[in-house]
């Protein structure tokens, strides 16, 4: 079938699908998919200080990070606003981060502002590495992942296509909103938080402390909730046109919250990411748009 690309944001220029999304779905949960990701931005990061550097800097556990493992982290502000969001994998000689293009060089930025006397450099090697997901069963990041060297691509795309069909971002979304994994700029805002997200524990290691933005995370974590938290929301399917990533939530006249990803998932039909006030009622008849939706909790009340 013929590739259909992204023609604007993040993933501008990727795959957007082949033309049988639901049949490309059906082969990612299958574990008989695979994807070429590499649109997205790479940081590399050498030095004997780098695990230990990265645990003091972001929200996951590095300091006894194996090497080909894969997990999630962030970095906050001084408030526990998410600032980033990567995936990384450590070769034993370098860490590498995978995250969204906009995000590459501010990044980059605060990193090196960050080094001080410690034995890390830190580089774009997007020209030099590229990412795919790869064939198998999905995982809690969304893998699993390969990291390839740009020069390797062609030939470990035609290893892959070999026993795998492609697929492109429409089923990767699609099986992303439907396990509420959420992605930065698309289901948080400048006040997203970790709490409300449903990344504890996962992207967010909570027997560990001293990075920026931490305080917020525990203190709402032991003494309270946070006001806000995502949902998963069912989209009357009778719509031909979805709203856009942003749209207002709305329950009845006041906004509760606001529209994340978008997807139509080929069991679920349209679903939804969304951010929404903690207080609305589960069973609250929402609208978005002039969709009519339901919400399925992901953060717990």
């Amino acid at each position: 079938m013929t590739a259909v690309y992204v023609e604007e944001g993040p993933d501008k220029g990727a795959i957007w699908h082949f033309g049988e999304p639901n049949k490309e779905q059906r082969a990612l949960l299958e574990g008989k998919a695979w994807a070429d990701l590499s649109h997205l931005s790479i940081i590399a990061i050498t030095g004997d200080d780098r695990l230990k550097w990265l645990h003091d800097l972001t929200t996951q556990h590095l300091t006894d990070f194996g090497a080909g493992l894969w997990t999630s982290a962030m970095i906050l502000d001084p408030q526990g606003h998410v600032e980033y969001q990567f995936n990384l994998v450590d070769d034993g000689a370098a860490t590498y981060l995978v995250l969204d293009p906009q995000f590459i060089e501010p990044l980059i930025t605060y990193l090196n502002k960050m080094r001080f006397m410690l034995k890390v450099e830190v580089r774009d090697a997007s020209s030099e590495f590229a990412v795919l997901r790869a064939p198998g069963a999905p995982t809690e990041l969304g893998g699993p992942f390969a990291l390839v060297p740009r020069v390797e691509l062609a030939e470990m795309k035609k290893t892959f296509a070999s026993t795998a069909m492609e697929v492109g971002t429409w089923a990767l979304d699609a099986e992303r909103v439907a396990a509420g994994r959420p992605r930065l700029g698309f289901d948080t805002d400048f006040k997203s938080i970790p709490n409300e997200l449903g990344v504890l524990h996962s992207s967010v290691h909570m027997d560990k402390g001293c990075y920026r933005g931490q305080e917020t995370v525990a203190k709402i974590y032991n003494l309270g909730k946070p006001p806000r938290r995502l949902v998963m929301l069912h989209l009357d399917g009778h719509a031909v046109v979805m709203p856009p990533t942003g749209t207002p939530v709305m329950n009845g006249e006041v906004q509760v919250g606001f529209l994340g990803t978008v997807a139509r998932h080929h069991e679920l039909g349209p679903i939804a990411l969304a951010i929404v006030k903690r207080t609305t009622p589960v069973d609250a008849q929402l609208m978005v748009e002039g969709v009519a939706a339901s919400q399925q909790i992901i953060v717990e009340a």
